[in-house]
C-alpha cells in the first residue's frame, strides 16, 4: 500500500488555556479531494496553519510526502509541494490579476516573462482569463476567490489546502467554482477544503473528517459523516442532514 501524502500523528495545539486543536491523528491519500467540515471555532484553520507550517504544534508531528515537516516555515513547504488559501482574500489590488498570479509563479519562475507566462496558463485554469489585466481590486467577491485560487495554484503545488474557497458565494457561484476544484484535482493536484456549504462537500470530497472543540469526532465518506449522530448533533442539526442525506441516496 502507498504512503499517504499527508499523515498527522497526534497534533495539538494550544493558546494560553484554550485548547484549539487536541490529539488529531489523519492520513491523507494522494489524488483525493477530501474535506475537513465542523462548526466555527472548532479548530479547522487551525489545524491549517500547523499543517502547513505557519503554527508549530505543541505535540504530535505532521509528515508530508514521507518527510518530517513538523514546524518547518511555510515558504520551504511551499517548495516541497504544500500550498494553502485563506479566508480572507487579500490581493495586491493595484497589481493586475495577471501580476498577482505571477507572485505564486515566481516561487518555480526565476524570470518576470517566464512567471507573467505561467500566470497565463493559471488563469485559463480557473476562469480568469479575459480579466488578466483588469486590477485585482475591481474584481467581485468571486473574482477574488478564483484569483486566490490561481495565486495558489501557481506555486504547482503537489498538496493544496483550500480555506473557505466558496465562503461568501451565491449558489450559481458555488455551482460555477464546483468544476473549478474538480479540475484542479483531476490534473493531479491533491485538495484538502475546509468548507461549509455542504451540498458542495457531497459532490467533491470523497472523504470528510469532522472537527468539533478542537477534537476529531467523526471520518469516512460524506454519506456516512452525514448520518452520524455525533455530527448532527454537533454541527449539522437534524434537518440539513436529511436534506443531505437525499443527495447520497440511490436513485
Amino acid at each position: 500500500m502507498a504512503s499517504p501524502l499527508l499523515r498527522l500523528e497526534g497534533v495539538s495545539k494550544s493558546f494560553g488555556g484554550l485548547v484549539a486543536v487536541r490529539d488529531v491523528s489523519l492520513e491523507l491519500a494522494e489524488g483525493r479531494i477530501a474535506a475537513l467540515i465542523g462548526p466555527n471555532g472548532a479548530g479547522k484553520t487551525t489545524l491549517f496553519a500547523l499543517m502547513s507550517g505557519f503554527l508549530r504544534p505543541d505535540t504530535g508531528r505532521i509528515v508530508f510526502a514521507g518527510e518530517d515537516i513538523t514546524g518547518v516555515p511555510p515558504h520551504l513547504n511551499a517548495r516541497r509541494g504544500m500550498t494553502r488559501t485563506f479566508q480572507i482574500v487579500q490581493p495586491f489590488a493595484a497589481q493586475t490579476v495577471r501580476e498577482n498570479i505571477a507572485v505564486g509563479a515566481h516561487l518555480h519562475c526565476a524570470g518576470r516573462r517566464e512567471a507573467l507566462a505561467e500566470a497565463e496558463r493559471v488563469a485559463q485554469r480557473v476562469g480568469l482569463a479575459p480579466q488578466l489585466d483588469k486590477p485585482a481590486g475591481d474584481l467581485t467577491v468571486a473574482g477574488r476567490k478564483r484569483l486566490e485560487l490561481a495565486r495558489a495554484l501557481a506555486t504547482r503545488p503537489r498538496l493544496l489546502l483550500l480555506d473557505e474557497v466558496l465562503a461568501g458565494l451565491n449558489p450559481q457561484e458555488v455551482a460555477e467554482m464546483v468544476p473549478v476544484v474538480r479540475s484542479i484535482a483531476d490534473g493531479g493536484v491533491t485538495v484538502l477544503m475546509i468548507e461549509h456549504v455542504m451540498q458542495a462537500v457531497m459532490h467533491l470530497a470523497s472523504h470528510v473528517w469532522v472537527l468539533s472543540q478542537g477534537e476529531l469526532i467523526a471520518a469516512g465518506s460524506p454519506g456516512e459523516v452525514t448520518r452520524d449522530p455525533r455530527v448532527i448533533e454537533a454541527y449539522l442539526g437534524h434537518g440539513t442532514a436529511q436534506r443531505l442525506g437525499r443527495l447520497v441516496e440511490p436513485a
